[in-house]
């Protein structure tokens, strides 16, 4: 099951124009975080039932689930996704698939050796093919081959559409060797990354022509070189089955069929339970039911004590049954349909869990990561400064926690953007960024210029005609707006608009002191501006009082001292400083009130309203017009629900530390996905902003369309903060590249960002990169890959912050397969294990 926030396929765009120049960040801390000895680390070992292959029967079929049937099966094209890679690596050579470390392992199956026979002038590889090896046409696997992939992935050529080629471009030739089975390839500057080429590997047919390559491949594949052929692709079923290749030269593949099956993820509970499928990824609730059924396996028919009713009291059962049979009809009808609906919903879960029974989680660690992305191109991120503050604001290790803790998963948090715990060359390159400080974090944000007086503060470059020098331009004393602002702090207004003001202001007070929000409305502008600075927090504050200057002193010490207490939170959209009742609007803007940056709720237009209403985890509690309904009102009043839209709502206390600058709060927007599968990113960006909230950032969550998320948001920039994953790989220096590189200036003044979606980054990363990817000594080239770690960390772009889990729903009599961890699966081996016989659920399944 793919998961939302990861990136569409793997692929690796090509990099090919001009850097810009400017500087490098200077780290003192550099240098020594990515020295030494590479750090001992071990990842979760793989967990897939394994045994040997005469344990396993021959026969039957295997239907396992995928989110989508793959829009394409050329790995090569953009939208290839993770359909794509699980049914390509059935049916095509990988050369170097990864093994359970994490380290390319050459394949005999393809290949009897492959290694760097010249190193100067040029670097040269030769390839021994296994002499077996052939297509399933009977043509053998050869030279041919390589050069019409090359051909067709160095970028030369435009007629082919391809998103990746990355390291295709640095070869020279490719010849023939000794012998047909041997293939010299010649590169024309050195690359270290040579294993990564030609997997998986695709016949001449296929990549010989633009039209095979681009539209052929889309659909079939009738050449192929696997354990599997393609027998057959199913739009009506959602189904790509595959069969037992008869001219396979390896390991009999042990299944006769195997059936990838297009299971969405909410469906895959109900498609394991009535044995539609027999391997599916799964989330943690499906995980917590298979482990109660397995649980309840021996409990004699008796009622479950979990799903639908289970929290149903005999009081409340007696009085259902009451009303049912009572001389309300009603009443009694009501009731009775309730009964019923409750009656049909315990047998369908009471028969889910049956079926659950017959399968077994399996856990492990999934070969990607998810990361904190904190956009640099502008805003409040555009300073390294506040990026880092962010960074140093967050306890990662409570994060981890949050998703791998209730698995019992180790719950320790990623140290590298280029390597997993377990993998060679993993070292925990954080120091270069530096471990959780609140003190240093807000010491960051100072040294920035995000001060707690800042939202209030006009920019220090008000420009003559600006709204604010009007405002202050209308009173009668002469002065400048801040001028203006000094003397009503100190209470020093002393000429008829103040007197004006203060009668109005009790004036209001006595018709229940609803006070005008709106800083264009009607009226005078220095009215307004005192309004403002009474002091009054909007909490009950008597209007038209006026505080002393040692008064406000106090109020703000008492601001300061309750700072860091953290409004309770809903799930769903959650603005920090916003009251957090039902109903509450996401302010258009924070306006303030006495140094305190409160909400405001303007008066929307109508597209606006809709989309605020529906961000709200209580939209089903708001009206159209985005009203709380009666019946949902808290007792004190909802926000919004008595005062007219307009009307200041309450500010919590933890607002009242926000940190701001030239007149505006700092306040970051945060996207994350609103699908049922993203809960575990929901729950960790709700920490995310309560630990942002504790240095006085604010947060803007906003919740968009699993489908929409990545591609209308990520990719295009429009978010601050956002959660997102990547691959592991075996090849940092060419996958990583595209991640971190520098984004570049296009014609058209925007940027080219490949797969740097952060957009930060330095020309010594890229530098960094370059030398790894031509450094042919392994461990020399891994150093490199350390000391780039390092200089991310420090960039603070991206902040790794746990690997990701993989749970695998599993038939319990199935064998090497489940939660693979690093491991290409070896498809000739998965089967049902031989104590199975008659009625065995692969009997049943066919």
């Amino acid at each position: 099951m793919s998961h939302v926030g990861v990136p569409r396929g793997t692929v690796r765009k090509r990099r090919s124009l001009a850097l810009l120049t400017t500087g490098v960040l200077t780290i003192p801390v550099l240098a020594g975080c990515s020295s030494g000895s590479e750090e001992t680390s071990r990842g979760v070992p793989q967990d897939i039932a394994p045994a040997a292959r005469q344990a396993v029967s021959d026969g039957s079929t295997v239907n396992w689930a995928v989110d989508a049937l793959p829009a394409t099966f050329n790995a090569f094209q953009a939208d290839a996704d993770s359909a794509t890679t699980r049914i390509t690596g059935a049916l095509l050579p990988s050369l170097f698939p990864m093994d359970a470390s994490g380290q390319p392992k050459l394949n005999p199956d393809y290949l009897e050796s492959a290694k760097i026979i010249e190193r100067e002038p040029k670097q040269v590889v030769l390839y021994k093919l296994n002499q077996q090896a052939v297509w399933s046409d009977g043509r053998e696997i050869g030279a041919p081959d390589f050069v019409a992939q090359w051909r067709a992935l160095s970028g030369k050529d435009s007629a082919f559409w391809t998103a990746r080629n990355s390291g295709y471009e640095r070869i020279e030739k490719i010849e023939r060797g000794a012998d047909d089975l041997q293939v010299r390839v010649t590169f024309s500057k050195p690359y270290a990354d040579w294993r990564s080429l030609f997997s998986p590997l695709y016949p001449k047919e296929i990549t010989g022509s633009p039209d095979a390559f681009n539209d052929g491949a889309r659909t079939t594949l009738k050449n192929t070189a696997g354990p599997f052929v393609l027998r057959s692709v199913s739009k009506a079923k959602g189904t790509v089955t595959l069969a037992r290749n008869p001219r396979w030269w390896g390991d009999k593949a042990k299944l006769d069929t195997l059936v990838f099956r297009a299971v969405a993820a909410g469906d895959r509970t109900q498609a394991l339970a009535d044995g539609t499928v027999d391997v599916a990824d799964i989330d943690a609730s499906t995980a917590d039911r298979i482990a109660l059924a397995r649980r309840d396996r021996g409990n004699n028919g008796q009622p479950l004590a979990h799903g639908p009713g289970s929290e149903t009291t005999p009081a409340a059962a007696l009085r259902s049954w009451a009303l049912a049979h009572g001389s309300d009809e009603e009443a009694a009808e009501i009731a009775q349909a309730a009964r019923e609906k409750n009656r049909k919903a315990v047998v369908a879960y009471t028969a889910e869990q049956k079926g659950l029974r017959d399968f077994v989680v399996r856990k492990s660690l999934e070969p990607a990561y998810t990361q904190l992305a904190l956009n640099g191109e502008s805003g409040p991120l555009a300073d390294d400064r506040v990026r880092r503050a962010v960074a140093r604001a967050l306890d990662r290790e409570e994060l981890a926690r949050t998703v791998l803790g209730p698995l019992g998963l180790p719950a320790k948090p990623l140290g590298s953007h280029l390597a997993l715990a377990g993998q060679p060359g993993y070292k925990d390159g954080s120091g270069a960024l530096g471990d959780q400080n609140t003190e240093e974090a807000q010491a960051l944000l100072a040294d920035a210029g995000w001060t707690r007086g800042g939202a209030v503060q006009p920019p220090k470059d008000t420009k003559a005609g600006s709204e604010a020098e009007k405002k202050g331009a209308k009173g009668d004393a002469p002065g400048t707006a801040e001028d203006a602002e000094k003397e009503a702090a100190e209470g020093t207004k002393g000429d008829e608009e103040a007197k004006r003001e203060k009668a109005e202001n009790e004036k209001k007070a006595e018709q229940g002191g609803e006070r005008k929000t709106e800083r264009n409305g009607e009226g005078n502008g220095e009215e307004e501006k005192a309004e403002k600075e009474t002091g009054q927090d909007g909490e009950g504050s008597t209007a038209g009082s006026e505080k002393s200057g040692s008064e406000k002193a106090e109020g703000e010490k008492a601001d300061r001292a309750s700072e860091d207490s953290a409004a309770s939170r809903d799930e769903g959209l959650y603005i920090v400083g916003q009251d957090n009742k039902p109903g509450a609007h996401a302010p258009a803007h924070a306006v303030s009130t006495g140094g305190v940056s409160a909400v405001h709720v303007l008066a929307p237009a109508r597209t606006a309203a809709v989309q605020s209403a529906a961000l709200l985890r209580q939209a089903g509690a708001l009206g159209e017009d985005g009203a709380v309904a009666a019946q949902d009102k808290q007792p004190g009043g909802a926000a919004g629900a008595y005062a007219p839209v307009g009307t200041a709502a309450p500010a919590p206390a933890a607002a009242k530390g926000q940190l701001g600058k030239d007149g505006k709060a700092l306040t970051l927007r945060f996207v994350l996905p609103s699908g049922p599968g993203s809960q575990s990113l929901r729950s960790v960006g709700d920490k995310i902003a309560v630990m942002l909230e504790k240095i006085g950032i604010g947060t803007e969550i906003i919740k968009v369309p699993d489908e929409s998320y990545f591609k209308d948001h990520v990719a295009s920039g429009a978010y601050d903060l956002a959660l997102y994953s990547w691959p592991a790989t075996a090849y940092p220096a060419t996958d990583g590249r595209p991640i971190y590189a520098k984004p570049e200036p296009a014609t058209d003044g925007s940027l080219l960002v490949e797969q740097n979606y952060t957009r930060v980054g330095t020309d010594h990363i890229d530098q960094l990169f370059d030398q790894a990817a031509a450094e042919l000594d392994e461990k020399a080239a891994r150093e490199l890959m350390k000391q780039a770690d390092a200089r991310i960390w420090a960039a603070a772009g991206s902040i790794p912050l746990f690997q990701r889990p993989q749970l695998v729903a599993v038939d319990k009599k199935l064998a090497n397969v489940g939660a693979f961890g690093f491991a290409a699966p070896r498809y000739q081996d998965i089967g049902f294990k031989n104590r199975q016989a008659a009625g065995s659920p692969a009997d049943r399944k066919k």
